[in-house]
């Protein structure tokens, strides 16, 4: 359950989708890569913590994937889910609402940035 997605990089090629969402958000997804073409659903924020991703953060990140992505093949998404694994309860209404606030915040952002 982590590592780079570096070595599935010439399976992501292959397929025949036009959006790849994956997870970001945690440093246990290792760096990003380039997706060969393909749209980017860019996992930035952390669904398992309680803490809420800042705006800015948010927007750092989607940065980065820029370096991969054009602007216009990128989308910000959570991680996998709110609902986690059984010993893992799911988030409070309150950090969800929160983490997705940031969410649509940080997309504003970069709207106003880069149109």
């Amino acid at each position: 359950l982590r590592g780079s997605y570096a070595p599935l990089a010439p399976w992501f090629e292959r397929m025949t989708v036009q959006q790849l969402v994956l997870e970001y958000a945690t440093p246990r997804a290792g760096d990003l890569i380039g997706i060969g073409g393909k749209e980017l659903g860019l996992g930035a924020v952390n669904p398992r913590t309680d803490d809420i991703e800042s705006p800015v953060a948010i927007v750092e990140r989607a940065k980065e994937a820029l370096e991969y992505v054009p602007k216009t093949a990128l989308f910000l998404n959570p991680d996998c889910g709110f609902g986690t694994f059984s010993a893992r309860p799911m988030n409070h209404l309150a950090a969800v609402r929160g983490k997705l606030q940031s969410l649509a915040s940080a997309a504003e952002l970069l709207r106003d940035e880069f149109g």
